[in-house]
């Protein structure tokens, strides 16, 4: 059986891609107000919906292992540059901070009528053709530091994954439980 839905081509990459969309634009990620405030630490919105769309999916993909649904074996698990991954972090994170976007909620900015997430979305492809450009010089330097190869965060602590798991979701539930106001506890 192949997922999602059955299919693994195009059009369940554009269902997935439009549902999450909605998603974003329904939890008001089409502003870049939203997005500045969780980077001034004002509005956590951004990191609870994020979050608990990380754990709903590691679960997911959890039961899908335990189950046999979806064997360990069959799912890649890239080896970790750690150059690569710092330099693209400021990369996009520089950019969030100064255009008020990541990549996918500029596309729901637009799509919501949003000129500013056009401008950002031109941004961001002329960046990627600019880095398309240079990669073939960057790469040595992408490619200088590589991390553990191919481990999940279980295998890397000796842990099984459920203790992993449960470890995140007490990390967003903390996070949750800090960050709502105390007359909104009550």
């Amino acid at each position: 059986m192949s997922f999602p839905l059955g299919y693994t081509g195009i059009l369940s990459g554009l269902f997935c891609g439009l549902v999450f969309g909605f998603a974003l634009e329904r939890a008001g990620f089409a502003s870049a107000c939203k997005l500045t405030a969780q980077l001034r630490f004002r509005d956590w919105a951004v990191f609870n919906v994020m979050f608990t769309a990380i754990l709903v999916s590691a679960f997911g993909l959890w039961l899908l292992q335990i189950t046999g649904v979806m064997p360990a074996e069959e799912i890649f698990i890239p080896t970790t540059y750690l150059w690569a991954t710092l330099l693209g972090g400021v990369g996009v994170g520089a950019g969030m901070a100064i255009g008020g976007y990541c990549p996918g909620t500029s596309v729901v900015g637009f799509m919501s009528g949003k000129i500013d997430g056009l401008v950002f979305l031109i941004g961001i492809v002329a960046g990627t053709w600019i880095f398309a450009g240079a990669f073939d010089a960057m790469e040595p330097l992408l490619e200088a530091l590589p991390g553990p190869e191919a481990q999940t965060l279980g295998e890397l602590l000796h842990v099984p994954d459920l203790v992993i798991l449960l470890g995140l979701t007490a990390v967003a539930a903390v996070v949750g439980w800090m960050t709502t106001k105390p007359a909104q506890r009550a």
